[in-house]
């Protein structure tokens, strides 16, 4: 396939939430940019929102990244002392709202979603409605590109809500932090990018993080369980997904340029069979076929894996679990189930990636 055949097909980007992780999304969009890869559709939670809008209304992709390799903690999180203060917990918030959306106000274009180039999906949460809404929708292209960027990156407790075409909404990511399935409606491939969940790795010391902290853990944790469901049953046109392993940390600015050279780095690895991708009629890529090895002597027998992977894992009559085949074939979506062993007794080990081939050309595994 030539890449102005790829540039035919209706390519779906679509950025999730994830803090200041999701700085990510420009080494991705770089990489996209070299392979002359030109979404038809951009989709995006918190700040995968802020980004998609960007791209969107023409912002450089060297402006994006000049911008984020300046920002500072103290350019967005201002203490909102005053609202805390004077209403104390009925406060909306931590922080004040001004830096965000002044940040909004500097990279996303004005007027409604009707006025863009291309189609723009921004998720958000309807707070009073407890429903998800994904501004840009058909039906939904008449609101403030501006209004619904701030919402969806106002965190539940860190910013306070925003108005939305008289709707009071919030961070989308409460429900779909990576809305795959909405953008899919409007594509022929979907590439997904997930920095907000892609590996939660244990701490040791999670009292003494701070309040901050320890809210956004059991808020990733949350989301984490939420996406997976989309991403493990889905039934769409052909997906990407490209998880960065980016430092866990969603509020700091420490790392942002390691972090743009990581999106980069990992969509130039998930996106290089990218032609025999967009050919196949549906499933999540790269795959790669995974043996699973039970440590029995770390094995409780709490059942967890049995429960969360059926098809996968099994307990024996001692009590312990087994996998059910020697070898699998996952995706990036695949797995969860081991992250929650609660001795890590399971072990994915890579045999091998697979190689999905073009139409006509036989599918074979790449040592």
């Amino acid at each position: 396939m030539t890449h102005g055949e790829t540039r035919a097909r209706r390519i779906a980007l679509v950025l999730g939430g994830g803090g200041m992780k999701g700085f990510a999304h420009l080494g991705v969009m770089q990489a996209l940019e070299e392979r002359g890869i030109h979404p038809t559709v951009y989709a995006g939670t918190s700040i995968g929102a802020l980004l998609a809008a960007a791209a969107v209304g023409g912002m450089p992709l060297a402006d994006m990244r000049r911008r984020a390799e300046t920002m500072r903690r103290r350019d967005l999180f201002r203490i909102n002392h005053l609202g805390m203060l004077m209403e104390r917990m009925r406060s909306p918030s931590i922080y004040t709202a001004e830096p965000v959306r002044e940040l909004v106000h500097d990279i996303v274009p004005a007027g409604t979603f009707k006025d863009l180039p291309t189609r723009l999906l921004v998720n958000t949460v309807d707070i009073g409605r407890a429903t998800q809404v994904v501004w840009g929708a058909p039906g939904l292209e008449d609101a403030s590109i501006r209004d619904a960027v701030y919402a969806s990156c106002a965190l539940p407790g860190f910013f306070p809500p925003g108005k939305v075409a008289g709707r009071t909404c919030l961070d989308g990511g409460v429900i779909d932090n990576v809305p795959v399935h909405i953008a899919g409606m409007f594509a022929d491939v979907v590439i997904a990018v997930d920095v907000g969940n892609s590996e939660i790795r244990p701490i040791s010391e999670g009292l003494s993080s701070g309040f901050a902290n320890i809210s956004m853990r059991a808020l990733t944790t949350m989301m984490h369980a939420l996406q997976q469901v989309p991403l493990t049953v889905w039934n769409g046109p052909p997906m990407v997904l490209i998880r960065p392993r980016v430092d866990e940390d969603w509020l700091s600015f420490a790392h942002t340029t390691e972090t743009i050279a990581e999106g980069h780095r990992s969509a130039v690895a998930a996106l290089e069979h990218f032609d025999a991708y967009v050919e196949r009629p549906g499933g999540v890529y790269p795959r790669r076929e995974v043996e699973l090895e039970v440590v029995r002597d770390r094995c409780i027998g709490c059942r967890l894996c049995a429960s969360l992977a059926p098809g996968m894992m099994g307990i024996d009559a001692s009590g312990k679990a087994f996998a059910r085949a020697r070898t699998t074939e996952w995706s990036p979506a695949d797995g969860d189930f081991v992250h929650h062993c609660p001795t890590d007794a399971i072990i994915p080990h890579t045999v091998r990636h697979v190689e999905i081939r073009r139409s006509g050309e036989r599918e074979r595994l790449a040592g």
